[in-house]
């Protein structure tokens, strides 16, 4: 059997156990020897990291020939326009790449969100909208340079899931021990 720790990384935390001086890492929430991340989020972006006391599954879920889906909620700088949608879903050039296909698609703000320390930008007159985007690779930055492809910078980035894992209940700092 397997243990897994579903943690909620809030922003400014690096996904490592190592300190630095500029940021908190996970070592400031998560006191369980013997268990790394199985993939990152970048210190901008929030949301559901997994960790593992095991070599084979750590592999497994943070493998993208393993086309393991992770799905983010996305704040974005204006409002997303069908071709946009079309695009992201479709695969989009970032740099000389172009991205695998994505779910991609317009929701309303999620309820229960918490709010972000500190807050993001706010410009009176550019609206913000949110997106649910699932993945299956996961590229440096990938979400984020996929919607400034598009013309829609991120804002905000939450990553809700990584397969059938979910963030569920916790709030960010949080986390919780799954047996498989």
């Amino acid at each position: 059997m397997s243990r897994l720790i579903l943690f909620n990384k809030p922003y400014g935390v690096i996904s490592q156990f190592t300190d630095t001086s500029r940021h908190k890492s996970l070592k400031h929430y998560i006191s369980m020897p013997g268990f790394y991340p199985a993939g990152r989020l970048d210190v901008d972006s929030e949301g559901l990291i997994v960790l593992t006391d095991d070599g084979r599954l750590q592999h497994r879920i943070s493998n993208p020939k393993c086309k393991l889906p992770k799905t983010y909620w996305v704040q974005v700088e204006g409002i997303p326009t069908h071709k946009a949608l079309y695009q992201l879903s479709h695969g989009v050039t970032i740099k000389n790449y172009i991205t695998q296909p994505a779910k991609a698609s317009l929701i309303p703000e999620p309820e229960n969100i918490w709010a972000r320390t500190p807050p993001i930008r706010f410009r009176k007159q550019i609206p913000t909208a949110w997106l649910t985007l699932t993945i299956e690779e996961g590229k440096n930055r990938q979400v984020r340079r996929m919607t400034a492809a598009v013309g829609f910078p991120t804002l905000r980035l939450i990553r809700v899931a990584i397969g059938d894992f979910t963030l569920s209940e916790l709030l960010p700092g949080d986390w919780r021990m799954v047996h498989i």
